[in-house]
């Protein structure tokens, strides 16, 4: 499971690098933020069940700010 945070860290820079590439920094600056987060948990060698609540508070934090996002700002 300590991989799979590592490739989700791959994924959150190769995302990042593309908006910075569209010039949306905002959205770049979150996303490297959440690239280091990803590749530093996976290096801590933390239990499966551990990584498995820290992934699906991840999901719930981040699904709370798109609905909120959405509805109150955009």
């Amino acid at each position: 499971m300590d991989r799979m945070f590592r490739v989700l860290g791959f994924w959150a820079l190769a995302i990042a690098l593309m908006f910075i590439a569209g010039h949306m920094y905002t959205q770049a600056g979150l996303f490297i933020f959440q690239a280091i987060l990803f590749v530093v948990l996976g290096y801590q060698r933390l239990t499966e069940k551990t990584y498995m609540y820290l992934f699906g508070s991840y999901m719930v934090i981040s699904f709370c700010g798109m609905v909120a996002y959405a509805t109150f700002v955009h």
